[in-house]
């Protein structure tokens, strides 16, 4: 029996040539990057070095690169942060030149943040919490594709708003938001923007000037880099509080020893991406086609999200009667290994939020099933899948208790 593995967007295998970079810094090259002996200055010019790697791939500033342990820790960082900076008169990187001026003169009374309904877990429930410590809080819905619409954000926009949130492309259903105009409207209302590119890294260009994007995440284990590694992108003069306090590093916006092998292995990954990532994005939307065309044949099966404003390895599609986790199941026996949403919160027995956003009913939501694409997938594999999938349906089917 195979072992085919179609759950990228979960987590990706580390590539060979990240480990190799990684070795050394795993196995001797210990130094702590704050300390000034010759240990640590090493490990410090590794470290920068690194930051360097990682801001080329989204046409960032190096010194705008904030290293943080997870893409979790970078949205809180960022919704947090900007929202406990609106009642503070801390500044972020003092050394460093505004690149964009904001009116700080009523900065106190901007208690208002917008997101889509189509969040992940750690952006919703970070705005879950900031609405009990008093912040007003928009959801704003999206379309049947998944799509937000950036009028209703422009319209959304009010006097007290201080940070617009939303995710770049979907972890579950893959549709890629219009990131660029969403920008181009915060930038002219003078109010700061957050993206959560965790699934885009690596996958699709990013600019973070031309899409006037002001904070941005990305993770390291979505693009074949070890886990306990992410970012968050801080334009050079938006105000920021930390919520991690101690030894000040990372410019004191993080404080926390820094785990160098795995930014090492980051900074590796990111570096692979942009040079493969044309080629490489090509090669999978091919094999994500294949699949969509195929699957889709099966009688009531549909695919969720949008069918061209998509991440090229991210396919997520509803089959009537069935239960996704059923399905997951069974494919699991015949040795593939696929998800029924996020893997942060595929064990919970609720209906996926972002599946319900889009018009699914609960009964839909549950019959859906994500398949993610990545770099050794292949198109034997793809084939492989096509042979069982809908003999799994149609065995599923038969006993289904959804079924009249």
């Amino acid at each position: 029996m195979p072992k085919i593995y179609f759950d990228y967007a979960a987590t990706t295998p580390i590539d060979p040539r990240v480990a190799k970079e990684m070795a050394s810094y795993v196995k001797g090259k210990f130094g702590n990057t704050m300390s000034l002996h010759s240990f640590g200055q090493e490990a410090k010019f590794v470290l920068e070095k690194s930051r360097e790697k990682v801001a080329a791939v989204i046409k960032a500033k190096p010194n705008e690169i904030i290293f943080t342990g997870s893409a979790t820790e970078s949205n809180n960082l960022a919704l947090k942060g900007i929202a406990f900076a609106a009642f503070s008169n801390a500044m972020v990187g003092q050394e460093n030149q505004r690149s964009r001026e904001f009116p700080t003169d009523h900065l106190g009374k901007k208690k208002h943040i917008i997101i889509s309904q189509i969040e992940h877990p750690c952006v919703a429930e970070s705005v879950d919490w900031l609405e009990k410590q008093g912040f007003e809080i928009t959801r704003l819905p999206v379309d049947k594709y998944g799509l937000v619409n950036y009028l209703d954000i422009e319209k959304a926009i009010k006097q007290e708003t201080i940070l617009v949130s939303t995710i770049h492309g979907s972890n579950e259903i893959g549709t890629i938001q219009p990131i660029e105009e969403i920008g181009k409207i915060c930038r002219e209302k003078n109010v700061y923007f957050h993206t959560d590119a965790s699934q885009c890294l690596g996958k699709i260009p990013i600019d973070v000037n031309k899409m006037n994007i002001d904070l941005l995440t990305a993770s390291s284990h979505k693009i074949y880099g070890p886990k306990g590694a992410a970012l968050l992108f801080i334009r050079n003069g938006v105000k920021i509080e930390p919520i991690l306090h101690g030894g000040g590093q990372e410019r004191g916006l993080r404080s926390s020893t820094i785990n160098l092998a795995a930014i090492v292995g980051f900074a590796k990954a990111c570096e692979i991406c942009d040079k493969e990532m044309k080629k490489e994005a090509e090669r999978l939307e091919k094999l994500r086609n294949i699949l969509i065309k195929e699957v889709i044949t099966i009688k009531e099966s549909y695919l969720n999200g949008h069918p061209e404003k998509r991440l090229p390895n991210i396919i997520n599609f509803r089959f009537s009667f069935i239960e996704g986790e059923s399905l997951a199941i069974q494919l699991d026996l015949k040795g593939v290994a696929v998800s029924t949403g996020s893997a942060c919160s595929s064990i919970k027995l609720e209906p996926s939020p972002i599946l319900l956003a889009i018009g699914l009913s609960p009964q839909e939501a549950h019959g859906s099933l994500r398949i993610s694409l990545g770099r050794w997938t292949t198109k034997k594999e793809i084939d492989y899948l096509l042979e069982v999938l809908p003999g799994i349906v149609e065995n599923l089917r038969k006993i289904s208790p959804f079924k009249g």
